[in-house]
């Protein structure tokens, strides 16, 4: 009970107890053992069973706990250590991670779909009396009554279960634009209207049974399609609740303090036990720990770390203790970006069917042929034109073409987000299978720039401390691959300084005020333009910093490729896609990288303008481009590309600007999604065609009356469950083999 009494604090307490209305408070909590289906059980049993528990929900995808319980009776310290006690340690989570939208959405549809369920069923009981007076005698008061029993019983179905359909339905026509909930509505309405009208004047068929088993079946894919999407976004709260909310931060005196991780600043020390999460992104002030960061990058195996490495929130460490020294903290860490980045993917799923315009031209076309076979019939056989046109709307229903697009990308960003790649615009994806040109950054995406001792050239006379302590002064204020480099090199020296008054040229330099003085640090050209001296021989491809008097050292940084960086380069060129390079970097430097990486197309001393112009003027080409990058300098570069990527150790606006996150820092998560895009292509069309073969097969049988609705509703409802199960394929071996195989003929929109 002693390692959890911190959160009996009242300050503490309150950031994960959220006070409901009843009067009981709720609590999320993260436990990552919940792989056993037994051990959940018996957690599930344990948790019911103390005082004051009224409700538990297990999410086993996000490995979240929420509680409901009596905080008097059983307090939350007492909580943790049954979580302990039942083999799942729990850490508490803020109580805004509560996700209130998600959870009644799925109880809202589970609830609708349990009445429609339960009362259809009822409504084939009272269908069936009334069909067995068709092959024997039933009086016409106890065919009346059931007739009666049946419109009841389908009232709940029409104004509760059905009701998403039609709020649908209106907010389509309120945009002026034809999507599913459309032609279900009709269907709806006009079945049961036509049912209500016989059953008050006592004759004519009555088809109750018909739609509240399509009402039915229609709702229980869309439960299965919501429970699917909010699995994929399980990575997303994953990463959301990565970082702890207690630290350990040394005081002045040399003594452990507990504190909320939250109120950390820059600069505090913090201790980390062996086996815990780090609470903050900062700088490893000890020799060397291994830490796991599968949390962060899917990557399973130990990552070790050296004293002046960064070390990130959320990632457990292996071995320690270690010490830390704070550099971000609460909503700034890379943690909290992430989890605002996959919030954004939620929201780009949540909005994808409504942008399917293939789906609208389809709703047209059956809404026209619905009416062309209620006006044949009319012409024909007045009698049968409601049935015939009934039978057409609802076995030619668009669920299973509409479902296509949204259930194939829901599986798609659930496989990348488990690959470390995590895709905010779920159209990118889309677009990023029709890719054929790609443009990348070099320094910090192609190449990680490292800087040796031998490197450092003072031009005055300087010591390398010394030199190294200003330039790192500047380096610091930078997110620039090079300055970081510069600045880790003198972090693990420990020379600190401060800046002042610093301002950074994107993709030139830094300039700033260190000790009273005025320096400028970056490219040879931008430096000594800014300092008005000459350049000194030999540092015209080096790193220069310089003050009004001229250069006062060099440093020549040493640039290797990723590790993968030729073959996701060689893997893009083998799919088609051309690969261009472009940097603010001297020509020697990207001509040499460039011939190592097999690129041809290379450009050197690029603006971020210049690289936005390059990436312009290919897409004014007719290529369909993908820009790649990690600086801030990017930016304008990710967000001009009709698909952008930027890895996870980029800075804020890279990631704010791109459309793929590659979380594990690694470039091979390129190849996965493209890997992936294609698949969804293939897939998408592949489900398309089912969808319209199967309505060019069934429609003229319903057109012509063979198809009562009854059968209509059960083909639609398997055609949709066909279309869901296809969609699964997207990731599993079968389909990434036929990938390599090349990309399907079909792979293309079909138009509807």
């Amino acid at each position: 009970m002693n390692s959890y009494a911190a959160w009996a604090h009242p300050q503490l307490a309150a950031q994960v107890l959220r006070l409901r209305r009843d009067g009981n408070s709720e609590a999320a909590l993260l436990v990552e053992s919940l792989a056993d289906a037994r051990q959940v059980l018996r957690l599930e049993q344990l948790l019911r069973s103390l005082p004051g528990v009224k409700r538990v929900a297990i999410d086993r995808p996000a490995c979240r706990v929420r509680v409901v319980l009596d905080a008097e009776r059983t307090p939350l310290p007492t909580l943790l250590a049954n979580f302990a006690a039942a083999g799942c340690p729990a850490q508490p989570l803020q109580h805004g991670s509560i996700d209130d939208v998600r959870s009644q959405e799925q109880h809202d549809a589970l609830k609708r779909l349990l009445v429609a369920g339960m009362c259809s069923m009822q409504v084939m009981t009272y269908a069936f009396v009334i069909y067995i007076g068709v092959v024997d005698f039933v009086d016409f008061s106890t065919r009346n009554l059931f007739r009666w029993l049946g419109l009841l019983t389908s009232l709940p179905v029409v104004f509760y279960s059905a009701l998403p359909f039609f709020r649908g339905a209106l907010q389509e026509l309120h945009e002026r634009r034809l999507g599913l909930n459309l032609p279900v509505a009709l269907a709806v309405a006009l079945v049961f209207l036509a049912s209500m009208f016989n059953t008050l004047r006592g004759s004519g068929e009555i088809y109750f049974d018909s739609v509240t088993m399509f009402v039915s079946l229609l709702l229980g894919g869309r439960y299965l399609e919501l429970r699917s999407r909010h699995r994929s976004g399980a990575m997303g709260d994953a990463v959301i609740d990565g970082a702890p909310l207690l630290a350990q931060r040394r005081r002045a005196d040399g003594e452990l303090e507990t504190v909320p991780a939250m109120t950390l600043l820059p600069g505090d020390r913090v201790h980390i036990a062996e086996g815990t999460r780090v609470p903050a992104d900062g700088v490893l002030q000890s020799a060397h720990v291994e830490v796991d960061e599968a949390l962060l990058s899917g990557e399973s195996r130990p990552v070790r770390r050296a004293r002046g490495e960064p070390l990130i929130a959320g990632s457990v460490l292996l071995s320690g203790p270690a010490e830390l020294l704070v550099e971000h903290s609460g909503d700034t860490t890379a943690v909290a970006r992430l989890g605002e980045l996959a919030a954004r993917a939620r929201q780009a799923r949540s909005t994808i069917a409504a942008s399917d315009r293939v789906v609208g031209r389809f709703v047209a076309r059956v809404l026209g042929l619905t009416a062309l076979t209620a006006i044949g019939w009319l012409l024909v056989d007045p009698a049968r034109a409601f049935e015939a046109a009934v039978a057409v709307l609802v076995v030619a229903c668009p669920c299973a073409f509409a479902l296509t697009r949204p259930a194939t990308l829901t599986r798609a960003l659930g496989v990348l987000a488990g690959r470390g790649v995590l895709v905010t615009r779920g159209d990118a994806l889309c677009r990023l299978a029709e890719v054929d040109y790609a443009l990348f950054d070099k320094t910090g995406t192609l190449t990680v720039p490292q800087l040796q001792h031998r490197a450092v050239e003072p031009l005055r006379g300087d010591s390398v401390e010394q030199v190294l302590q200003l330039a790192a002064a500047l380096a610091h204020e930078s997110s620039h691959p090079l300055a970081r480099a510069l600045a880790d090199t003198a972090r693990q020296r420990a020379l600190p300084l401060q800046a002042q008054s610093v301002q950074v040229a994107a993709g030139a330099g830094i300039s700033g005020e260190v000790a009273g003085r005025a320096l400028w640090l970056g490219r040879a050209d931008y430096a000594l333009a800014c300092s008005g001296q000459p350049a000194p021989a030999g540092v015209a491809d080096a790193l220069l910093l310089t003050d009004a008097d001229g250069a006062i050292a060099a440093f020549h940084l040493d640039e290797q490729p990723r590790a993968d960086a030729q073959r996701v380069l060689e893997r893009l060129r083998g799919d088609g896609i051309t690969t261009s390079m472009a940097s603010g970097d001297a020509s020697s430097r990207v001509a040499a990288m460039a011939a190592r990486l097999g690129i041809a197309d290379w450009h050197a001393r690029q603006s971020p303008a210049d690289k936005l112009e390059r990436l312009q003027a290919a897409h004014a080409e007719g290529h369909t481009t993908l820009a790649v990058g990690d600086g801030s300098n990017d930016a304008p570069l990710l967000a001009g590309a009709d698909v952008s990527a930027a890895l996870a150790s980029g800075t804020e606006l890279a990631q704010a600007h791109a459309d793929l996150l590659l979380m594990d820092g690694r470039l091979h998560g390129l190849v996965d999604a493209c890997s992936i895009a294609r698949q969804l292509q293939q897939v998408t069309a592949q489900s398309r065609r089912w969808a319209l073969g199967y309505n060019l097969c069934a429609v003229p049988f319903a057109a012509f009356g063979m198809v009562p609705p009854w059968l209509a509703g059960i083909g639609m409802s398997l055609s949709s469950l066909v279309v869901v199960l296809n969609a699964l394929r997207v990731g599993r071996p079968e389909a990434a083999a036929d990938d390599r195989a090349g990309p399907a003929t079909g792979a293309r929109e079909l138009p509807a």
